[in-house]
């Protein structure tokens, strides 16, 4: 799919790789973003920043559903059509299953990341599947594409990750039902599971705690730069056999235990 004047949903579009995506896919694709994010203030500035006639923010709590209908709803009212959503939304959360007496921790941790990494992207997923049903196939019989962001964490996760990792474990889990499922309306599906990138959230880590993170990349040793990630996304987009995969993204990065 072409990416040139296509309207991409992202979720967790405010910050981190969503804004870069969104930032790359304005500026080097020349397409439209709906950021679908909490925090309103960082979402405004986005919109300021790649002009009012690419972007449209809406604030939006993805574990809701009549947030995203509401997100959705705005966004074909501001373009008109969604071809291309990519979940970016996500929490870490760490807890481990005991604490330091032995005794099991509440089970609401555990319940809040699948609902927000799990829940609140199938449902955003659905949602533009839903509208992405209506468009006109393009020469391809394309209509669009979906793409859910995973982690490293769905194979290695580590001590304290038991949530996290089995909400991206069941992110990468969506890709072949689901490509099967909307393959006939001509929607594709894929995950990319991205390691360390240089993110305002990891950029403010202890300097030690990120050199540790970056031992643990295999080659090259360095960070990731956030437009190989958006870069990353146009490619699934832009190549119409990708389907039903996921994309490990990580510099063969194997995360220890701790």
């Amino acid at each position: 799919m072409n990416l040139e004047n296509k309207v991409v949903v992202i979720s967790g579009g405010a910050s981190g790789l969503g804004l870069a995506t969104a930032r790359y896919l304005v500026k080097k694709k020349k397409a439209k973003v709906a950021l679908l994010d909490m925090n309103r203030e960082a979402g405004l500035n986005a919109v300021e920043e790649l002009g009012d006639e690419n972007a449209i923010f809406i604030a939006t709590d993805v574990t809701e559903e009549n947030d995203v209908d509401a997100a959705i709803s705005a966004t074909i009212q501001k373009f008109g059509a969604i071809h291309v959503d990519i979940n970016a939304a996500g929490i870490v959360a760490p807890k481990k299953i005991l604490d330091k007496n032995g005794i099991a921790g509440s089970i609401n941790n555990f319940r809040n990341v699948i609902n927000v990494n799990l829940v609140g992207l199938y449902t955003v997923m659905a949602k533009c599947a839903e509208k992405m049903a209506l468009n006109e196939p393009d020469q391809n019989g394309e209509r669009g594409v979906i793409i859910n962001v995973s982690s490293g964490a769905a194979w290695e996760g580590q001590l304290g990750q038991c949530a996290y990792g089995a909400s991206k474990s069941g992110v990468n889990g969506i890709n072949i039902p689901a490509a099967r499922e909307l393959g006939s309306i001509g929607v594709r599906v894929n995950s990319i599971a991205p390691g360390l990138f240089a993110t305002p959230m990891v950029d403010a880590l202890d300097s030690k705690v990120k050199n540790a993170l970056i031992e643990m990349c295999e080659a090259p040793k360095r960070m990731g730069n956030v437009d190989e990630f958006a870069s990353a996304c146009a490619f699934l987009v832009e190549n119409g056999y990708m389907n039903g995969r996921y994309i490990r993204l990580d510099a063969a990065t194997v995360m220890q235990a701790k």
